[in-house]
């Protein structure tokens, strides 16, 4: 049984936690794909960005 650990997450940062590369554009927040609690890949500039790399990566994994 696979548990919601083994799956990749998406993950928002807000404010400071914001890259200073991404707050100097104007972005308040962004987003990372996480699995098993660290980062593996972003930050992403939006949700949707973030959302089509994480099906890649878990349609990479079903098919690897």
């Amino acid at each position: 049984m696979e548990t919601a650990m083994n799956k990749v997450q998406i993950m928002s940062v807000v404010g400071s936690a914001v890259p200073a590369t991404l707050r100097e554009r104007g972005l308040l927040a962004c987003w990372y794909l996480m699995h098993n609690g660290e980062p593996v890949s972003g930050p992403f500039a939006s949700l949707p960005a973030a959302q089509a790399s994480s099906e890649k990566l878990e349609s990479h994994k079903l098919n690897g």
